[in-house]
């Protein structure tokens, strides 16, 4: 970009954030009316536009209909519906306790929005990581400039459309582009950063926002583990875990990146992992219908140098000109392999056996915090054992992904793998600062707390504050 169209798209974004600080400053968010219309509008308008909706995903990531339905419309619209049900409980102060020495008084924390915030969101759930934050914000009184994913194309567009179509434009806007554009937006003064994608990008974000102390919202990735303990259901495991690996073609950042096997039952979960990736996939992978794309060639050319990592025990093939990778299982992994270096974001699982769960539980320790953790036993013991001795964002006992859409159970990361959790009241949390306020009447006013002070009046107030 040269310098003049960087100071004409700097002009243009700076008259949009003028835009909208004035409508924040206005007051126009605030009333519960507005906020839940708003809701309701965007719920209504990704209802609306399900076709479209499927037909852009179907586009950017050959994703399965069942999967842009559940993950994409079913859930933003179930999103914005709670926001909308909930947002004025939400917004109620949340009384707390008083201590004897403030009594008489009343004490709370009182929701209130931010202001202006950025949602930045990733190519691989385009419309949900976008939409889904934005439902929170809105749930919050907050204005918004939404940035999706130009590794999207498709859904970046309609989303884009969605947002001049169903939203208050004094309020909210969107940004598409690239690089550039996001670089330019992140010098922006925002009241919130929400950022959804890589650690590398993650921190480039983190300091933009530290000059102007902006709060952020990291949701990351890294590698996160499965460990399948030697009493765990195989064949309940083996449709868990090929399942989470491999929707989305395994572009999805609480997959499972690589598989321990307690090595007793190695050998048979290995054969279990064949018999489902048959039965999901059939023979001729490239031909099902129920399996996505990778997003583009430089992703393609970067997962397909990860097949190399180990033996293949199912899948392998790959076709450049269609983006496929097969679902790809990898037998006796060791730990300096390329795929065990980074985070695979493609269809490619990772396994190798560990001789008893202290040593996968050590092995997990070495590395960076996961954003999620997979344990698969029968045994309450060893799941409690990993909650107890393994840091994540989130662990799941006996299933895998599927945690996402409790809106009870905040999703975020730990270290490397973010900071801050959303959905439901969570994503709510997040837009908004909740003020302290202690409350007190006039009549009970202690005079020892003035001076002149005494020395009887200061051990009785030492006590009184003890």
């Amino acid at each position: 970009m040269d310098g003049s169209s960087g100071t004409a798209l700097r002009a243009q974004q700076t008259e949009m954030m003028t835009r909208l600080r004035k409508t924040f400053l206005s007051g126009k968010t605030k009333p519960l009316a507005w906020r839940k219309e708003q809701l309701r509008s965007l719920g209504s308008a990704v209802a609306a536009n399900e076709a479209k909706i499927v037909e852009a995903l179907r586009s950017d990531l050959g994703k399965p209909i069942e999967e842009a339905l559940l993950a994409e419309v079913d859930y933003l619209t179930k999103e914005c519906a709670l926001a909308e049900k909930k947002c004025a409980a939400w917004s109620k102060p949340r009384k707390v306790g008083t201590p004897l020495p403030n009594m008489p008084a009343r004490s709370m924390r009182v929701p209130e929005p931010l202001g202006v915030a950025l949602i930045i969101g990733a190519w691989n759930y385009p419309l949900q990581e976008v939409f889904g934050p934005l439902a929170g914000a809105i749930a919050a009184g907050n204005c918004a400039v939404l940035k999706p994913s130009e590794l999207a194309p498709a859904a970046s567009d309609l989303l884009a459309e969605i947002t001049k179509s169903a939203l208050d434009n004094e309020a909210f806007d969107s940004v598409l582009g690239g690089v550039a554009e996001t670089s330019a937006l992140l010098e922006q003064k925002f009241d919130k950063i929400f950022y959804t994608g890589g650690a590398a990008v993650g921190r480039i974000v983190m300091s933009a926002a530290a000059q102007h102390l902006t709060p952020v919202t990291l949701e990351l990735g890294g590698k996160s583990p499965a460990i399948v303990a030697a009493d765990a259901n195989l064949d309940v495991t083996a449709r868990r875990l090929i399942w989470g690996a491999f929707m989305n073609g395994g572009q999805l950042c609480v997959r499972p990146d690589y598989c321990m096997v307690e090595e007793s039952v190695y050998e048979p979960f290995l054969a279990k992992l064949q018999e489902v990736a048959s039965s999901f996939y059939g023979e001729d992978m490239q031909q099902s219908p129920h399996f996505a794309r990778i997003v583009n060639d430089r992703h393609f050319e970067r997962v397909a140098r990860l097949v190399d990592s180990g033996e293949v025990v199912v899948g392998g093939q790959m076709d450049r000109a269609d983006k496929f990778i097969a679902p790809t299982i990898l037998r006796d992994v060791i730990p300096d392999a390329p795929a065990m270096q980074e985070e695979i974001f493609g269809p490619v699982l990772p396994t190798f056996p560990v001789k008893s769960l202290d040593d996968a539980v050590h092995f997990i320790n070495e590395r960076d915090k996961p954003l999620a953790m997979y344990v698969f036993t029968n045994s309450e013991s060893t799941g409690d054992k990993f909650i107890a001795e393994t840091s994540a964002g989130t662990l799941m006992v006996n299933d895998c992904v599927v945690f996402q859409t409790n809106h009870h159970l905040p999703f975020g990361g730990v270290g490397e793998s973010g900071m801050g959790g959303f959905h439901g009241r969570y994503t709510f949390d997040a837009f908004s600062h909740l003020k302290s306020v202690m409350k007190r009447p006039f009549w009970g006013d202690v005079s020892l707390r003035y001076p002149p002070y005494t020395e009887k009046g200061r051990e009785l107030l030492r006590k009184i504050m003890m």
